[in-house]
């Protein structure tokens, strides 16, 4: 039998495979409905068929993709879904939202070379990296789909924007899917997994590839370990009796617009944490500026190392080598035996970085990824472990405060609102909690005992959310977009009705 992540995306003719049945299968048979007359509405015709992707909480793991290290997410019920259309008698891409009030509709050349401005960030953005990701693996595989056409699109999404649950991601995936479909081709979702990471950066951000293989490889009931290079997902049945609750910190993470100074300055401390923990280790300069990339690239020689004072550890390294206090750039290029720019000048967003920075973490950053990495494999151990649901629960929800820690204080990709956010939900019960996403604002997820979970959301409401409800940060009937309970929700699929 082919394995998960080697089967094309379903396609289904109706809802109920991907959203199951009773009031949440009536609810999305609404919004189904809707975007098919707001379909119509804009284009005078139906969409031929229909493309969905659900947004993701990362349950650890977090900041170690883009460094080769696995990752556990899972997939929620929120989702994007592309309504599209061919139409030949259009050279343009006409992009369109349900939510037309705030996103306004977008129009691009039906071309795949076309560059995307970067200065002028629009929301169709997104879709175009989908396009022209799809039409560069196909042009690879050697599949045929003509000369560009126009495409017309209605999106609606229900995944929050800015909240660290890969927003972008779905939105990337769905749309990459949907134009696949109109095309009528359908890749491997692992090779989907890997359009979608790449094509992604044509926006700017360095991402590494959780967000896409989660929306894309989910699968009902299921979290999924993550291994990158080549992407595969191995099934996680988390324990009975616990269920992960999600809330929103209210202070938005706007990954594209700060990523010299957050993401992607992360992204080139942890390059150069490496490079220098390889020369330290005896790699010469040369060889490790060209060969070294991430983190993971080092660990053998770190192990190595740990070796000669009996442990495996690659911390112990980090802690010999990598100085506590910040580098300046100076202070590297004296290491390096060369210029950052000269050397990071690989790609724009990394230059980007060295202008913004003052200093680097390095020693800060390689002990965050390496000890959350340990913690990926820690939580799937205790999972297949022969403790009772109780004990399991307790030792992950451990992990997870283990895992916030080390955002917060190695890595630094917290803010006062997660802080408080996670603190609050261990003092209301949560076995453990943790920000959940790259930080800097977005959400938290806490891992609670399902018996409690309307007494935990009122407690939150209590303590966190009615401030802010009465200061008019957001609309009491709208607490339910910014906290609630889920269990792992299903990824990525195709409708034609």
């Amino acid at each position: 039998m082919a394995k998960h992540e080697e089967l094309p995306i379903p396609i289904y003719d109706n809802l109920e495979p991907v959203y199951g049945g009773g009031s949440s299968l009536e609810e999305a048979q609404l919004r189904f409905d809707t975007l098919k007359s707001k379909f119509v509405e804009i284009f005078g015709h139906a969409p031929q068929l229909f493309a969905r992707s659900p947004g993701r909480v990362n349950l650890i793991g977090e900041h170690i993709d883009y460094e080769g290290y696995s990752v556990l997410p899972m997939a929620i019920r929120q989702d994007t879904i592309v309504a599209i259309r061919i139409n030949k008698s259009e050279k343009v891409l006409r992009i369109a939202n349900v939510n037309d009030q705030k996103y306004s509709i977008c129009t691009y050349p039906a071309d795949p070379l076309q560059e995307l401005d970067l200065k002028d960030h629009k929301w169709g953005h997104y879709f175009i990296c989908g396009y022209k990701g799809f039409h560069d693996y196909a042009k690879l595989k050697g599949v045929d789909v003509g000369k560009p056409v126009g495409l017309d699109v209605v999106v609606d999404g229900t995944v929050p924007t800015g909240s660290g649950l890969s927003s972008s991601a779905a939105f990337v995936c769905s749309s990459t899917i949907a134009i696949m479909a109109a095309f009528d081709v359908n890749f491997p979702k692992k090779e989907i997994a890997q359009v979608t990471c790449d094509c992604e950066r044509h926006i700017g951000t360095q991402s590494g590839g959780m967000d896409q293989a989660i929306s894309v490889m989910a699968k009902t009931g299921f979290a999924e370990l993550i291994d990158f290079n080549p992407i595969r997902a191995t099934d996680v049945q988390l324990p009975a009796g616990g269920t992960f609750v999600i809330a929103h910190s209210l202070a938005e993470s706007q990954k594209a617009v700060t990523a010299a100074t957050n993401y992607n300055n992360r992204v080139v401390e942890c390059r150069l944490a490496a490079i220098v923990l390889g020369i330290k280790l005896g790699m010469k300069p040369t060889e490790a500026i060209s060969k070294v990339k991430t983190l993971s690239d080092v660990e053998g020689l770190c192990v190595s190392f740990a070796g000669t004072k009996k442990s495996s550890d690659p911390i112990l390294a980090v802690k010999e080598y990598l100085k506590e206090e910040p580098y300046t750039a100076e202070q590297i290029e004296k290491i390096t035996g060369e210029k950052l720019t000269s050397f990071l000048n690989i790609n724009a967003s990394y230059l980007d970085v060295i202008k913004a920075a003052k200093q680097y973490k390095l020693h800060q950053r390689a002990a965050h990824v390496y000890s959350e990495a340990k913690r990926v494999y820690a939580f799937k151990d205790v999972v297949s472990s022969n403790l009772s649901d109780e004990e399991k629960l307790k030792k992950l929800g451990d992990l997870m405060n283990e895992s916030h820690y080390s955002c917060s204080n190695l890595y630094e990709c917290s803010c006062p609102e997660l802080e408080e956010l996670t603190k609050i939900s261990r003092d209301n019960g949560a076995f453990g909690a943790r920000l959940t996403g790259a930080g800097w604002g977005g959400c938290a997820v806490a891992l609670v005992k399902e018996s409690i979970v309307p007494q935990f959301i009122l407690n939150l409401k209590e303590h966190y959310y009615q401030r802010r409800i009465e200061k008019g940060v957001i609309k009491k009937n709208d607490l339910g977009l910014y906290v609630f309970a889920s269990k792992p929700s299903s990824g990525s699929a195709i409708f034609k009705f």
